[in-house]
């Protein structure tokens, strides 16, 4: 018998399935919003990582790591008898490719298992220590996430080499397939960098200066080893992942203290990365045919060597060698440059990973030398070589914050060993000092709607709110920061509205109740409010407990990262910003704020039928009444009697297809929920008369979601 399907057919049915793409490039991309879904999940419906994770034997599982780090497997052997490099490595580029720009990135949610991480050639072998984990969470299970377990693995991993880390907090959540809409470059080659950096600029968001790599190359700029070339990169990547000079140096320092490169022979012999791997392979990938393929004859980076004769120490012998040796350029076997040590003391030489008695000399990368020959990290550099004890610190903090970064703010942090500090990158908020009954809720209410208009206060509010980003955890009401610097002078906030609500809710606020949680309040009496006036009671749960975040608990900088060059909701784009596709940016904000595409939807009509824009533009308001709360938007956005005509880039002019008159304005945000057919089909199904209560109910209960998704204190996620 004849097979009635060829493996052709069976391929364009498996892998054929976003031809969309192909034919319509340019075409709005709504996947970013679909990404994870709970149908994904093979946990419970009501699974709670919280609730596993307090089930969990902390100091049992540090000791099974701590026994896996010093037992070889013949598979993949151990560096020095040891897995501890390895693990710091795993959790470096975990967490080392979170970006400042758009808080994506880092090691918060496991993404390393998948494409395109888990086959970047920085990340070559890190399969082989997720597969040395497997053990550990097939024994410990739910009550231990991959991500966390990546994290912690490197951190024990310092501490069974002689380290003191600062502390740890668990509180990771799994992601269960890639994030393919992040953006990480369009380079189609490893390693190339000619689309990223322009003008001596590297692109945004981006952190790496080269595809595929987690910060910069090792051998120096585009493989050249220019040092001072290499600081400039070094100190410019660091900086987009939230590093100052300071804790690079550290980073950089404390981290080469451990472990050696990879370059037995050239790359070559390697087979292709885990996602093009052979089925056999299992997820592995990077097969090496050179000798024994392993041990002594590993391929990694093409750099071959350690950086001190303690690999498997802490000590500061890597800061020592530095500055005690001058390095000659040399060739590794694999073909990649580095740097080794000249006329080195016997002390001071290499033991070999896997022959006993055979030694080499020290070596350095291109990168590493830039800590000794840049005037600033010289510095630095210099005085944790004289002190020690400071560099012990200095290392122990930035270790912490690089795995902790994109966590989010404490209250997400599980665990006892979380620290005492409140570090100025956890965007610390003071306790809620609220206490107040339902009776004096419902007076503020009526106090803030005889002076505050509907518009004051959403637009206000909705600023707030719209801060937040999930991708890292911060921003949002909580804190109340939208009366600080720097997020008071910025221009979407410069709109009247904002001043006026700030300064009439401080007048009326009374002792019981922080700023933060009386925003939160007058969000939710303006949206029943008008929703009343539309004939629809509805009632917004209020969950007091927000704190008042002061100035000097406010990093000006890393908050100016969360400004907004767009915000669809609020139909404001930055002057300047005329040329940029304004749609895209709305489901970039929408995939920060985790909302679903049905939310996003009523968001945008609901605050359009309010008068909701900044700075009081007409666009998107078709409403007769914008302080009655109705689906009047999607019903005028969706009558043909209306015919659109572009005005320039982002306006579009409405006509009276009998008068010829204008009757409307509009932007690119509010046209696209007509014109692309997904979003038209929500705006469809909001526009019939049989739904108009529930666009008033599903909008509210969104509004609320923003309210309250920055509360990890009773929401925890």
């Amino acid at each position: 018998m004849k097979c009635p399907f060829t493996n052709e057919v069976l391929s364009h049915t498996t892998l054929g399935g976003d031809m969309n793409a192909k034919w319509w490039p340019e075409q709005l991309n709504l996947r970013i919003l679909y990404q994870n879904p709970p149908t994904l999940k093979p946990t419970d419906e009501n699974f709670s990582y919280k609730k596993e994770f307090e089930k969990l034997d902390v100091e049992e599982l540090k000791k099974d790591l701590k026994k896996l780090m010093r037992t070889s497997q013949d598979w993949w052997p151990a560096d020095y008898g040891h897995y501890g490099p390895l693990f710091i490595r795993l959790a470096w580029h975990s967490a080392g490719t979170y970006r400042v720009f758009d808080g994506r990135g880092g090691g918060s949610n496991g993404n390393q298992r998948f494409a395109p991480l888990n086959s970047w050639p920085d990340n070559i072998n890190l399969d082989k220590a997720r597969r040395l984990l497997w053990p550990i969470k097939q024994k410990y299970g739910n009550k231990i996430s991959w991500a966390d377990l990546l994290i912690l693995a490197g951190t024990i991993a310092l501490e069974d080499m002689g380290f003191k880390p600062y502390g740890f907090a668990f509180g990771r959540v799994d992601i269960w397939e890639p994030e393919i809409d992040t953006y990480w470059g369009n380079e189609m080659e490893w390693l190339s960098n000619e689309k990223r950096v322009k003008d001596g600029e590297l692109q945004k968001p981006l952190a790496a200066d080269h595809m595929g790599l987690i910060y910069v190359n090792p051998e120096g700029p585009n493989g050249e080893p220019n040092i001072l070339e290499a600081a400039k990169q070094i100190r410019e990547s660091f900086k987009r992942m939230a590093m100052n000079d300071e804790e690079t140096v550290a980073l950089i320092a404390g981290g080469h203290t451990f472990g050696k490169n990879h370059g037995a022979a050239p790359t070559s012999y390697l087979g292709p990365e885990v996602e093009a791997a052979p089925i056999e392979e299992q997820n592995l990938g990077w097969k090496n045919s050179y000798k024994s393929g392993k041990g002594p004859d590993t391929i990694t980076s093409g750099i071959e060597g350690a950086w001190t004769p303690t690999p498997t120490k802490w000590d500061d012998s890597f800061l020592r060698l530095m500055f005690k040796y001058d390095w000659n350029l040399v060739k590794s076997p694999a073909g990649a440059w580095q740097w080794e040590a000249v006329d080195v003391d016997e002390e001071d030489m290499v033991p070999d990973a896997h022959i006993p008695g055979k030694k080499h000399k020290p070596i350095m990368l291109t990168t590493d030398l830039a800590l000794r020959m840049d005037p600033e990290y010289k510095k630095i550099a210099k005085k944790f070589l004289e002190n020690p004890k400071l560099f012990e610190e200095a290392f122990a903090k930035a270790w912490f914050k690089l795995t902790h970064r994109d966590l989010g703010p404490k209250s997400r942090y599980l665990g006892n060993d979380i620290g005492e500090d409140d570090f100025i990158w956890q965007d610390p908020i003071p306790k809620s000092y609220t206490n107040i009954n339902e009776e004096e809720i419902e007076q503020l209410k009526e106090e803030i709607l005889e002076k505050l208009s509907i518009q004051d206060i959403l637009y206000t509010v909705f600023s707030a709110v719209s801060t937040y980003r999930d991708t890292d955890k911060r921003g949002g009401l909580n804190g109340a920061r939208i009366r600080l610097k720097p997020q008071i002078d910025w221009e979407i906030n410069q709109d009247k509205r904002v001043a006026k609500t700030i300064k009439t809710l401080e007048e009326i606020k009374p002792d019981n109740i922080t700023f933060a949680d009386l925003l939160a309040l007058s969000g939710i009496a303006a949206i029943e409010k008008a929703a009343k006036n539309a004939g629809i009671e509805i009632k917004l749960d209020f969950y007091p407990g927000r704190g008042d975040a002061k100035q000097e608990e406010t990093d000006i900088e890393s908050f100016n990262y969360l400004k907004p060059v767009a915000n669809g909701f609020l139909n404001y784009l930055q002057n300047g910003c005329e040329e940029l596709i304004s749609e895209r940016s709305l489901i970039d904000l929408a995939n920060k704020l985790t909302l679903t595409v049905p939310e996003m939807t009523v968001l945008i009509g609901g605050l359009r039928t309010l008068g909701i824009n900044y700075n009081d533009t007409p666009y998107g308001r078709f409403s007769e009444d914008e302080n009655r709360l109705d689906n009047e938007f999607f019903t005028k956005l969706l009558d043909m009697n209306i015919e659109w005509k572009p005005k320039n880039k982002q306006i579009f002019e409405g006509f009276d297809r009998k008068t010829n008159k204008k009757v409307y304005e509009a932007t690119r945000v509010d046209l696209i929920f007509g014109s692309n057919s997904q979003l038209r089909a929500q705006s469809e199904f909001y526009a019939q008369d049989d739904n108009k209560e529930k666009f008033i109910k599903d909008f509210a209960k969104a509004f609320n979601k923003l309210l309250n998704i920055d509360r990890f204190d009773i929401f925890w996620r």
